[in-house]
């Protein structure tokens, strides 16, 4: 069998968080009741002519400064030509050759994968197909819901660069981070407000051209996106092997079979009869513009998670949890800007706070317990108030409950025991009613020594409420078993 390249580009497509649509004054709205965001603009009727939103421009140049994009001095709009039921006009007006961004980059995982182009364009309604599985083939019929016509949308076109599945899953990763961290959308690909279309082809190795490139669509989720291409590739692989040639079209991901179908050949841009939109005049974004844009760009993810590593002392992992989940780290920052640790901080929100939320569905925001109180909870395991079993003890009832860690110890008596002299007579205590515990541990193996330990340990903690200071413990057994 031939070995092959994997050559992947990447389509995202992104609606903007604005609050009116991109050409009208119509709600940029998801979930509202099907077909009561429109208006003669959106809906294409005659006599109706577009207005550029503004803020879409603003939110264009804020995304050419994150993604290191060239901003030329006018870009213009054009007419994409098709016919579709979710397009009411017969036409989508996009930009083609003369995009408002070009030959942008981005680092993923210490390589660098081109962007294209990012143009503005509008988005379509929406179909559902009634009937059968959903799918126009077996449907009964097909209800147009025009509500998200004319929302804005940035169409981010990749270059070829990718040569995985996981590339392009941590392209996209880190694209999203970026739009969230820039704040012009809210990237919920499961509401499709970022869509991903993946343009697959495979290539013998040590060849230069290109081969026959398929897109894949109809991927809501980073694991589809993965799962998707791997497909795509093996599909391809055993049809090259096979000496079956492969056409160039559009497929659609089928998540529950887990492969991709066919669904139409795949139009070049000449099938679109793209023309100049003669309603629009030319963008040109003014240098004020572009200086706002520049000096608004917040802290992006990379050079975040690079300086949480180096001031906090976490690992990559965490960091990348941590900048994934703006609302997280928010709250993180919070707490260590109260007076936590940076390095348990974060052990904390990646654990048992994570998992919590993630238990609950719920979000960072939603809390109870402050950043304040997680800083509180922090500092006292730092002084040896609590172990780390009795703060996790805090922690659930301070999640329940507006409380903070210390009045719950207080209430409770959750202290941990830390005297010495009262910690070794415990241990005496403990050892002088397990006499043949200790006969077996001096007797046995490794195995069995580590074993005997083990109970004695766990015998301490129960005797003492799980209030004795482990390390204080362990130390004291060791004395007392000679070990």
């Amino acid at each position: 069998m031939t070995t092959y390249e994997t050559v992947i580009g990447l389509e995202v497509h992104v609606e903007l968080s604005t609050r009116t649509k991109l050409f009208c004054g119509c709600a940029n709205e998801f979930g509202a009741e099907p077909n009561t965001h429109v208006c003669p603009v959106c809906l294409g009727l005659p006599g109706s002519l577009p207005v550029l939103n503004r803020t879409v421009v603003e939110f264009a140049l804020l995304l050419g400064v994150a993604l290191n994009f060239d901003v030329p001095p006018s870009s213009i709009f054009h007419r994409k030509n098709y016919f579709y039921p979710d397009m009411p006009k017969d036409f989508q007006v996009s930009q083609f050759d003369e995009p408002i961004c070009v030959d942008g980059w981005i680092d993923v995982a210490g390589e660098r994968i081109g962007i294209e182009r990012a143009h503005m364009e509008e988005d379509t309604g929406k179909t559902t197909h009634m009937g059968g599985g959903g799918r126009i083939h077996d449907a009964d019929y097909s209800l147009v819901d025009y509500n998200r016509a004319g929302i804005p949308l940035l169409e981010i076109v990749s270059r070829p660069d990718m040569g995985s599945a996981e590339q392009a899953r941590g392209y996209v990763s880190e694209l999203r981070a970026i739009l969230a961290t820039i704040g012009i959308s809210d990237v919920k690909m499961e509401e499709g407000s970022m869509r991903v279309d993946a343009n697959v082809s495979l290539r013998a190795n040590s060849t230069d051209a290109l081969g026959t490139k398929v897109e894949i669509k109809n991927m809501n989720s980073l694991r589809s996106l993965g799962r998707a291409i791997d497909s795509e590739i093996e599909r391809q692989s055993v049809m090259l092997d096979s000496e079956e040639v492969i056409i160039q079209e559009t497929r659609h991901w089928d998540e529950v079979a887990g492969v991709t179908h066919g669904m139409r050949s795949k139009e070049g841009s000449s099938d679109y009869r793209y023309f100049p939109e003669p309603d629009l005049v030319p963008v040109a974004p003014t240098d004020e513009m572009r200086k706002v844009a520049r000096e608004s760009v917040p802290e992006l993810p990379a050079s975040k998670r690079e300086r949480l590593i180096s001031d906090w002392g976490i690992g990559p992992s965490d960091a990348r949890i941590l900048v994934d989940d703006r609302a997280l780290c928010t709250y993180a920052e919070a707490a260590v800007a109260a007076g936590g640790s940076g390095k348990d901080v974060t052990n904390w929100c990646t654990g048992e706070i994570l998992g919590y939320l993630n238990e609950q569905g719920s979000t960072p925001e939603a809390l109870i317990l402050r950043p304040e109180g997680l800083a509180e909870l922090v500092a006292l395991l730092a002084d040896d108030t609590l172990s780390r079993s009795l703060a996790k003890d805090v922690l659930e009832e301070c999640l329940a409950t507006p409380v903070m860690p210390r009045e719950v110890v207080e209430r409770r008596g959750l202290a941990q025991m830390n005297d010495e002299g009262e910690l070794a007579a415990l241990v005496d205590e403990v050892l002088g009613r397990n006499e043949d515990a200790i006969a077996q541990w001096k007797a046995g193996d490794e195995k069995a020594r580590k074993k005997k330990r083990g109970f004695l340990m766990g015998e301490l903690m129960k005797t003492s409420g799980s209030k004795g200071n482990p390390k204080v413990l362990n130390q004291l057994l060791d004395e007392r078993l000679g070990d």
